[in-house]
């Protein structure tokens, strides 16, 4: 089988910029691989990319276009593994097979992946770094969401969680550092967060300093985020963490996700799913990975100004099963 292979960049700008420790965005640059049989069957993933990792839209695409000539041959899943590294690229050309194996076979991404019939998933709304006035506002607007998610940075943290949690005192937090704290900060925090309705803290320390956390003395459960991007990041990670958080990025797609989703249970580890924003697009075949994970964090379209059509619809927070136009 022959392929076609389109790779197209796109700019999904956010409804507000949107903050983190590392800095503020007000668009998300993402990459779209289309990949066309010789019977007009197409298969599509989306990638951002992981940052942090020095991923760029140039340097995802200078992958994607080394690999170009084994795709048109007719890579599989499980060749791509090895033709690319865990990232991006690999993520939205992995996806795309996937798609399109559905759209060749009949049989739907749920189906390989043992999940049929999938379920609607329930997701985290994320509040960017702002005032704690604009945050208690954000959080009112969004008082049906049963989860929010809060970023936080070494200055911005407890006030910004008290006020969230004044105007919506029934949603469960996620407070995500993206590893701004010391482990004296988190320990100092973590008991004055507990009675704010806070159930899970995100990689609050840096990767560097993650052997730290055997010295820490809260009670509420750690995820690991850029601690963890695929298998190999399973055996280095400290025990403090109860979860690790999944996301397509950054294991290089649906296939590897799964897997690490296997082996992270298998370790003693509980799942969270992640993502890096982005569209319906790139929120569907995470939703696979969700349909077994305890935390859910796929809000993507709820931060962009608009999305894909047809696109995942979501109900205060409630993700229903994707529309099969769309992906798998």
């Amino acid at each position: 089988m022959s392929l076609a292979v389109g790779i197209e960049s796109e700019r999904w700008p956010y409804r507000v910029p949107f903050r983190i420790s590392r800095g503020v965005e007000e668009a998300l640059d993402v990459i779209v691989v289309k990949l066309e049989d010789d019977r007009g069957h197409i298969g599509r993933g989306e990638a951002a990319g992981v940052d942090y990792a020095g991923e760029t839209m140039a340097s995802m695409r200078g992958q994607l276009a080394a690999v170009a000539p084994a795709v048109r041959a007719g890579v599989s899943r499980e060749e791509l593994q090895k033709l690319l590294p865990p990232g991006g690229a690999r993520n939205a050309l992995d996806c795309a097979l996937w798609d399109l194996e559905a759209k060749v076979t009949g049989v739907s991404v749920w189906s390989r992946a043992g999940c049929d019939p999938p379920h609607p998933v329930t997701t985290c709304l994320t509040l960017g770094i702002d005032t704690p006035e604009a945050m208690a506002q954000a959080a009112a607007a969004a008082r049906a969401m049963s989860v929010l998610k809060i970023k936080a940075n070494a200055r911005q943290h407890l006030e910004a969680v008290r006020r969230v949690h004044e105007a919506s005192p029934d949603a469960a937090i996620i407070v995500d550092p993206n590893q701004a704290w010391s482990l004296a900060q988190l320990n100092e925090l973590a008991p004055q967060l507990a009675p704010l309705g806070v159930v899970l803290i995100e990689q609050p320390v840096p990767v560097s300093a993650a052997a730290e956390l055997a010295g820490y003395r809260g009670s509420i459960p750690l995820a690991a985020d850029e601690s963890c991007a695929d298998r190999g990041s399973l055996g280095s990670l400290s025990r403090a963490f109860s979860y690790v958080n999944i996301k397509l990025d950054k294991a290089g797609g649906l296939t590897e996700a799964l897997a690490l989703s296997s082996a992270a249970r298998a370790a003693g580890f509980r799942i969270m799913v992640g993502c890096m924003a982005g569209t319906s697009l790139a929120m569907a075949p995470g939703m696979v990975v969700a349909q077994s994970a305890e935390f859910v964090d796929l809000d993507g379209p709820l931060l962009h100004s608009r999305d894909r059509t047809p696109g995942i619809e979501y109900r205060n927070g409630l993700m229903q099963v994707p529309p099969r136009a769309l992906w798998g």
